[in-house]
């Protein structure tokens, strides 16, 4: 058997490089229009607005919002329901499209998510309701804590966000110690649990399910910590959480959390040298054999008329079951990595413009009625709202736009926010260009923590022909390297310019000052100081 190319993705290469039909929605105008669309208290029509002010004051003394997880949502205004995972989500996706939600119509909807740090019941942590008790579910007591991370970058002077994203990682490195990590002699924890109870001091096993893809989440709050305030503790518990599954056979992908454990290989790869297998965490993300939730992946397969690849969720689950939530996450982990590792920018490139192209599919002006399950609703009329997932079949129709809500009886409509909220990741990171089937992707939007860095973009060709790309580098004399050729493809150019883009392939572009100092540490290549190449050649072009 031959051993897998370097660089590639198995699951990517089953992908068509221009999907078909194609249409690409303009993801940073949806974005604006869902966040002025949900945070409008004016609203009139069946199940709207959306909006409530919660004024249970749990964990603080002040007001702040909730929005329901669903349309139509029976716990809709019934305070302390409302979730992190689409609340904070709703925020920072705001955020992520240039919105500044600390000051927006008199509100600071940034500050009313500290809410959801768990005080009063003494668990110290951000998770997925303002009181939430740990040891039910890895990821719904992870993600909140990586969603408040991602806030308290982009809003550092907000409230306590400083010091309580400090005490997260105090206490998830407690947890690593309880697992069963030890530093001398070295020992690994065992994140092979469903959850871990905080009130209890334990791991829990629920007798149904294990999320080990925990240890990924685990690593990106310890790493993060670690790069910000540099504490050894925190890198500690970030290799531990890393060497648990560099050292796994079996795939750990659960929800969503995975992902995140990928980027954070690359990142410590490149930043202190360590050597975790990247390639084997991407494909795990993508496969579909997870052992802890089978036939949990990414779509790589034409759903009716419409090409689907690269869409997450069951790959299994009827057929096929895609999640809004789950694609918009995983971009946020996966767009960042290739500043880290151009080995995968053309695999993550291609993945892109599918999962790009395919994700419109979540909203119901791309359906006629008889392919989603809620066309009766009329109080979306821009269609801004997606449903929550996307089936490959239902009731003989493909693909079929519908969710769990009405199923399960958690709501009247099948339109689900708390995976709607995440849509400003692709606003925030997916840009066009002068050719609609390559686009331009933000590299640093969502690489929270990073070191100083110059504009940093991803761009994959998907023709069988060498493109031209057009590229506004600003004012100023600017220099475009490519951190995929290692060499520089324009110097000295201003405003609009270009360049040649070779046909089915990537490049990661860093627009440097021109004529800046070029110097080397160990492989990096630096510009000015500035890190844009973790694995340079070192020649002169």
């Amino acid at each position: 058997m031959n051993a897998q190319p370097s660089g590639s993705i198995k699951r990517v290469e089953l992908m068509p490089n221009i999907p078909s039909p194609f249409q690409m929605r303009d993801w940073k105008a949806l974005s604006e229009a869902y966040d002025e669309f949900i945070f409008n208290f004016n609203l009139t029509g069946d199940f709207l607005p959306l909006i409530w002010w919660d004024k249970s004051h749990q964990n603080f003394e002040r007001d702040t919002f909730g929005l329901p997880s669903y349309v139509g949502d029976v716990r809709r205004g019934r305070d302390g329901f409302q979730e992190a995972i689409n609340c904070m989500a709703a925020v920072l996706g705001a955020t992520l499209v240039g919105i500044d939600k600390s000051n927006q119509n008199g509100q600071n909807w940034v500050l009313m998510c500290e809410n959801y740090y768990n005080i009063d019941n003494g668990e110290y942590l951000f998770l997925n309701t303002t009181n939430w008790k740990t040891g039910r579910s890895f990821w719904y007591e992870i993600l909140p804590n990586i969603l408040f991370y991602q806030l308290a970058y982009y809003y550092p002077d907000c409230g306590s966000f400083q010091e309580e994203i400090r005490l997260v990682a105090e206490k998830w490195y407690e947890a690593c110690v309880v697992m069963g990590g030890r530093i001398s002699p070295w020992k690994v924890p065992d994140f092979n649990w469903t959850a871990f109870s905080f009130s209890d001091k334990r791991p829990v096993y629920n007798g149904r399910w294990r999320q080990p893809d925990a240890a990924a989440g685990i690593a990106w709050l310890e790493y993060m910590a670690y790069v910000r305030w540099g504490k050894p503790e925190y890198l500690t518990a970030a290799e531990w959480s890393m060497q648990f599954l560099q050292e796994r056979g079996e795939n750990p992908f659960y929800e969503v959390l995975l992902p995140y454990g990928a980027y954070t290989a690359a990142r410590m790869n490149a930043e202190t040298g360590r050597s975790y297998d990247v390639q084997k965490l991407l494909n795990w993300c993508f496969d579909g054999d997870s052992t802890s939730r089978p036939g949990w992946g990414v779509i790589a397969e034409r759903w009716g008329d419409y090409d689907c690849y690269g869409l997450v969720g069951s790959i299994t689950d009827g057929g096929g079951y895609a999640f809004a939530m789950n694609t918009f996450q995983m971009a946020a982990a996966l767009v960042p990595l290739v500043r880290y590792d151009s080995r995968f920018a053309r695999a993550i490139g291609k993945w892109m413009l599918n999962a790009a192209n395919a994700a419109r599919l979540f909203y119901a002006s791309f359906h006629d009625a008889r392919h989603q399950s809620c066309g009766f609703w009329k109080g979306d009329p821009d269609h801004l709202i997606a449903y929550e997932g996307l089936r490959k079949v239902w009731d003989g129709k493909s693909p079929y736009a519908t969710g769990d809500a009405i199923r399960y009886g958690w709501g009247a409509t099948d339109f689900g926010l708390y995976g709607s909220s995440h849509v400003g990741i692709f606003g925030g990171i997916i840009n066009r260009t002068n050719d609609e089937k390559i686009l331009k992707l933000n590299c640093l939007k969502t690489d929270f923590y990073h070191d100083k860095a110059y504009p940093t973009y991803l761009y994959y060709n998907p023709y069988r022909t060498e493109k031209t790309v057009e590229i506004d580098v600003g004012s100023g004399l600017k220099d475009l390297y490519d951190a995929v050729t290692h060499s520089f493809l324009k110097k000295g150019i201003s405003s609009q310019a270009s360049f040649v883009l070779a046909a089915d392939s990537a490049a990661v572009v860093v627009v440097v000052p021109a004529e800046g100092k070029v110097t080397y540490e160990d492989e990096k290549m630096l510009i000015d100081g500035a890190i844009v190449d973790y694995a340079a050649e070192r020649r002169s072009t």
